[in-house]
């Protein structure tokens, strides 16, 4: 797209002209709208900011990939457990195969499933970091989540390091059954383990957390971390609405709302992270 195109374009977004197609080209001219306050911004821009907006500090979605990159010390990642996938062990079939939909998934994110696990440094400080992706299927806990995740803990408490977890999730993968279930029980045995062992561990809720990732794991830190304005839940604000028949407040399941009632224990933006985490890390160094 060239310049002259280019403002013809932010023209038409400000003036509310812009059709589908134009908004299509900015897309894959690299320019990104923030959906919040609509400001237009380079990729490139967004991406050494993070993906923070600059202007509104909204959040964009990010990959376990930028994560990495974002949290850890340079060349510092050491993967573990990678090539872990699911057997199916149902043979569940809805509007697809199960078999076939990991398989689509995998080819679409070069993920073997819906998180990373390993090892790195934050700021010189070693860490055993496990990294939800919410691309696979929302980012859903089935049984090699819940495996990986249990493994990197175990490591950490073998190695006597810390354990930091980014949540982001949509909760049990349904496809597994009780399978996924079960996940919820096996890595908060192995946090207990952990913890006592007199080990740190973080998890950093982004948006969304939700289902039994919010019911087990996430709500389990010694200090528990959330990105401004994440999606935090167990269950959805219409089901709990009719529950308990009553209207729940705007910025209900909101990190805010949690931090007001005691549930997170800090808000850090995105772009503040690292430096948050190495500083507690060294709070807590032995």
């Amino acid at each position: 797209m060239s310049l002259e195109d280019w403002l013809l374009t932010k023209r038409n977004i400000k003036s509310g002209r812009t059709s589908k197609k134009e908004s299509i080209a900015v897309a894959e001219g690299f320019w990104v709208k923030c959906e919040r306050c609509a400001l237009l911004m380079h990729d490139k821009a967004l991406r050494k900011n993070s993906k923070v907006c600059p202007q509104c500090n909204h959040h964009f979605p990010t990959s376990s990939k930028d994560r990495i990159a974002q949290i850890l010390d340079l060349n510092t990642w050491q993967p573990i457990n990678n090539y872990v996938t699911s057997t199916d062990p149902l043979g569940f079939a809805d509007q697809k195969l199960y078999g076939q939909r990991l398989v689509d998934m995998q080819n679409k994110t070069g993920l073997p499933d819906a998180v990373q696990t390993g090892l790195g440094q934050i700021s010189n400080h070693p860490v055993a970091l496990g990294i939800m992706d919410f691309r696979f299927m929302g980012g859903s806990m089935g049984s090699v989540v819940g495996e990986k995740l249990t493994r990197l803990i175990e490591v950490a408490t073998y190695q006597k390091i810390p354990a930091i977890i980014l949540c982001a999730s949509g909760g049990a993968r349904m496809q597994e059954g009780l399978l996924s279930l079960m996940q919820m029980a096996k890595v908060s045995s192995a946090l207990q383990r952990h913890n006592q062992a007199g080990l740190l561990y973080i998890p950093i809720l982004t948006s969304p957390t939700t289902g039994g990732v919010t019911a087990s794991f996430a709500m389990l830190g010694d200090l528990i971390i959330a990105e401004p304005k994440a999606l935090i839940a167990f269950a959805g604000r219409r089901v709990i609405e009719q529950t308990i028949k009553e209207q729940l407040p705007d910025n209900f399941q909101t990190s805010e709302y949690l931090f007001s009632h005691g549930f997170v224990d800090l808000i850090v933006p995105r772009t503040e992270l690292k430096a948050k985490l190495a500083q507690i890390l060294s709070l807590h160094r032995k």
